[in-house]
């Protein structure tokens, strides 16, 4: 909601629901995160630019989808932070009663405007969305920056193991 700033006052951190004009920040904001992420995983160094642009038609698309909400908070010249929140339907099974499960995707913080709750209040925003749709499990990846935060909001260790296949 807000933060604590050396002066001991609070100030609150305005959420909204990103529209279209807020997709070229969106695309900053997700290629600021490839490469504070690094690595040949998240950034590889056969990759182009080509994903930009498709990132773009695909974040406008899913700007108005009922499985998606994505939220941002507004800095001085361009967006501070943004965080994605999407719902995937899965077979449902005493693990997972309705089958219902939130993932948090790419929540990122301009590095100008760390530190002031913006990342926190976009995670309190979504967590309200998957609650208010009855999802039965939220997942995330947690960066080791971001992890502390995810802790505190109650996120804890998954018992899967993780494994992915690229064809």
């Amino acid at each position: 909601m807000g933060q604590n700033t050396g002066h001991h006052t609070r100030r609150r951190t305005d959420v909204r629901q990103a529209v279209e004009d807020d997709v070229a920040e969106l695309v900053r904001l997700r290629a600021l995160l490839f490469e504070t992420l690094g690595g040949d995983f998240f950034n590889p160094s056969s990759a182009d630019d080509d994903w930009r642009a498709t990132l773009a038609a695909v974040l406008k698309e899913q700007l108005t989808a009922d499985a998606v909400r994505i939220l941002i908070v507004d800095g001085d010249n361009g967006l501070a932070a943004c965080g994605i929140g999407t719902i995937e339907q899965r077979l449902p099974g005493p693990h997972l009663r309705n089958g219902r499960i939130g993932h948090v995707i790419g929540v990122v913080t301009d590095p100008a405007h760390r530190r002031r709750g913006h990342s926190r209040a976009i995670m309190e925003g979504l967590l309200d969305w998957f609650r208010e749709r009855e999802v039965a499990r939220v997942d995330l990846y947690a960066s080791h920056a971001g992890e502390p935060l995810y802790r505190e909001l109650g996120f804890v260790d998954h018992p899967d193991p993780s494994l992915y296949w690229r064809p």
